[in-house]
């Protein structure tokens, strides 16, 4: 049975407690902090895998609104950026009617002096979607209301290149696993120079998530990508924002 909007509405609680953590997304041509994306963690700093091992079917529509109540309210305590964005991942299978849902949201950017527009909604998937032209009217909505979307995940499991041609978001997050070592792979910095082309065609950002090193700061720089996110830079704070590393302009040439 389909769920409701009425379904986070009914003063049910969830059964556990979860917190936030902000890991930040840098744009290394600015050399500054573009925003932070919001990932959900244990009431102690547990893993989200701690949280999200709980949910049960009846609950993915609760807990996909209370977490982004969570991280619009913790970050309007935390942020001092008035133009930092905040990324918040929802989840593409839920059903709900998005101008209905997404009040909860405006609401809580509302009670904590947010900035709306400054919001993001990022979204994965690794597994089909059970009605992509649900997922579209979502991200045309959210679009239409002046967010910005995000494909997560791009080029792992089904997030590819006919999702991409279908729901045309604002941005998209390479997977982490086609970055790694991207240094020291051909094959690699062929593809990433190819989707940077098509990024650029369709107005769509490109950012790369996961990195790690310089070197594959230094050659992802080079294939034209400003924005990243990833342990070089910082790891996510525990309801806090961490200290950022890597924003002085690269000493490396990037030419040829």
């Amino acid at each position: 049975m389909a769920v409701t909007c009425a379904g986070c509405r009914d003063g049910a609680e969830l059964p556990f407690e979860f917190k936030m953590a902000f890991q930040p997304i840098v744009d290394v041509m600015e050399h500054r902090v573009w925003g932070y994306e919001a990932l959900v963690r244990g009431p102690n700093g547990e893993g989200a895998h701690s949280v999200l091992g709980q949910l049960t079917d009846d609950q993915l529509y609760r807990f996909d609104q209370a977490a982004r109540v969570m991280a619009i309210e913790t970050a309007g305590k935390l942020f001092d950026d008035p133009q930092a964005r905040l990324s918040i991942n929802f989840m593409p299978n839920a059903v709900y009617e998005p101008r209905a849902c997404i009040q909860q949201s405006l609401a809580a950017a509302r009670r904590a002096n947010f900035p709306a527009e400054n919001l993001m909604f990022e979204f994965t998937e690794n597994e089909r979607m059970s009605d992509p032209a649900h997922v579209e009217n979502i991200v045309r909505a959210y679009k239409a209301l002046g967010f910005w979307t995000a494909l997560d995940d791009f080029g792992a499991g089904y997030a590819g290149l006919t999702l991409l041609a279908r729901l045309q978001p604002n941005l998209i997050k390479i997977d982490m696993e086609l970055l790694r070592g991207i240094d020291a792979s051909h094959p690699k910095q062929v593809i990433v120079s190819a989707l940077a082309a098509i990024a650029r065609e369709l107005d769509i950002t490109l950012l790369a998530e996961g990195v790690e090193s310089e070197a594959e700061l230094i050659t992802l720089r080079a294939a034209g990508i400003r924005l990243f996110q990833g342990y070089y830079f910082a790891k996510p704070g525990f309801m806090s924002l961490p200290a950022v590393r890597g924003l002085e302009p690269l000493e490396v040439s990037l030419a040829g």
